[in-house]
């Protein structure tokens, strides 16, 4: 090889060495972007997984109030007391819901910044911040930069009153209230208070209730009056 063929070799190994520094250095970028973008990825998928927990924390709060005020108007077995309203997933107010979902976000790392409840149907639109940012990155901003996310949690009823009364259809001697017995002359019965109370029938997903305000032994839980789910 002559002298003149090795400098054309060394000069030709100068200009390509440059070339070699920035195509690696394109592709260095491009690996820190991609980690950016995953390091994104992942505290979106953090904040969505906080968001569906908060919205479902909501959801079951509110079930559990319901199922509460509802056996309890049944209980009481007075008139005017709403209770078909709560059987239909509405009637008590949704506060505590709302509060149950900020502190579901809290255990994973989040805060609800939304909490917007709808009445028909009963449903609870959670937005979360992470608490966490994306962090340090080629991408200028991301140490800042913290991740949202929405979910819905649908509370629908379960239930409805069964057409055929649980007596078989016999009709309650007792007088109603207001009306004059004729055998004593007292209003609404011998005792003076007022009708007895009527068993309500429920159908339950197929299942059948029986609650009778003198024997509430077997009651259905809140998750067999309601279910709650994650809107799609």
């Amino acid at each position: 090889m002559t002298a003149v063929r090795k400098r054309r070799l060394r000069r030709d190994a100068g200009q390509a060495f440059p070339l070699y520094i920035v195509a690696v250095g394109g592709l260095l970028f491009l690996a820190l972007a991609f980690f950016a973008v995953g390091q994104a990825a992942a505290t979106r998928n953090s904040g969505q997984t906080a968001a569906d927990a908060a919205a479902l924390a909501a959801g079951q709060k509110y079930r559990d109030q319901l199922s509460k005020g509802f056996l309890e108007a049944i209980g009481d077995g007075s008139e005017g007391t709403g209770w078909e309203d709560l059987l239909n997933g509405r009637g008590i107010p949704s506060e505590a819901a709302c509060e149950n979902a900020d502190w579901f976000a809290g255990q994973n790392d989040a805060e609800v910044t939304t909490c917007t409840p709808d009445s028909w149907p009963t449903s609870f639109a959670v937005t979360i911040k992470t608490g966490k940012t994306v962090g340090n990155s080629v991408i200028p901003g991301t140490e800042n930069t913290h991740a949202s996310a929405e979910a819905k949690a649908v509370v629908a009823p379960r239930c409805t009153i069964d057409p055929t009364p649980p007596d078989d259809g016999k009709a309650d001697p007792t007088p109603a209230p207001g009306k004059k017995d004729d055998k004593d002359g007292k209003e609404g019965g011998k005792d003076g208070k007022g009708e007895k109370p009527t068993p309500i029938g429920l159908l339950c997903d197929g299942q059948s209730w029986t609650l009778d305000p003198d024997h509430l032994q077997d009651l259905p839980d809140a998750s067999d009056l309601f279910s709650v789910r994650l809107a799609q």
